[in-house]
């Protein structure tokens, strides 16, 4: 069942791509960097390959996508932790609906965030080694945002080099 759901997200994903690529995948006019690490949206990012995908429950009630960069994908694969240097990982988020189609599926709707996260071991040596980026219409938000990003990774997921997701395999 589980597979079957995960199916379902992947197809609705790829269906919903023409409107998540105007709606998520345009950074900011100048290309606009997240307040506290610098951190913008990698270009042709849409391009990467799926690493795995996520729902969140309420409050956020969101569906998303997780893509990486060939060097992310190398070390999932690999098994390779921490990260190397130059990893990217973007995550794509929508709100999550009921598709009209069939009942017990959901299915992408309104576009939240793109959520970029970079390994650079000498640039953010506060951060594991992570610099953090939270975009909504391709602008950063605030920095009070930023700054729970890396409390929540440090908390959570310092075993896993401070990174949610997994592969899916």
């Amino acid at each position: 069942m589980k597979l079957t759901h995960l199916g379902m997200f992947a197809a609705a994903m790829a269906a919903a791509s023409g409107f998540a690529a105007m709606s998520l995948g345009a950074p900011g006019a100048a290309g606009e960097a997240s307040p506290v690490y610098g951190v913008t949206i990698p270009e042709g990012y849409r391009q990467w390959e799926l690493v795995g995908v996520a729902q969140e429950a309420e409050p956020l009630n969101e569906l998303r996508g997780i893509l990486g960069n060939p060097i992310a994908l190398k070390a999932y694969r690999e098994g390779t932790l921490p990260f190397p240097d130059g990893t990217i990982l973007v995550k794509l988020a929508w709100k999550h609906v009921p598709s009209p189609e069939f009942e017990a599926a959901s299915v992408p709707g309104a576009a939240t965030t793109v959520q970029v996260m970079v390994k650079d071991a000498r640039k953010y040596p506060d951060s594991g080694g992570w610099g953090f980026g939270r975009f909504i219409d391709g602008k950063p938000v605030d920095e009070a945002q930023h700054q729970t990003c890396w409390a929540c990774h440090q908390s959570l997921v310092k075993d896993h080099d401070f990174v949610f997701t997994r592969l899916a395999r």
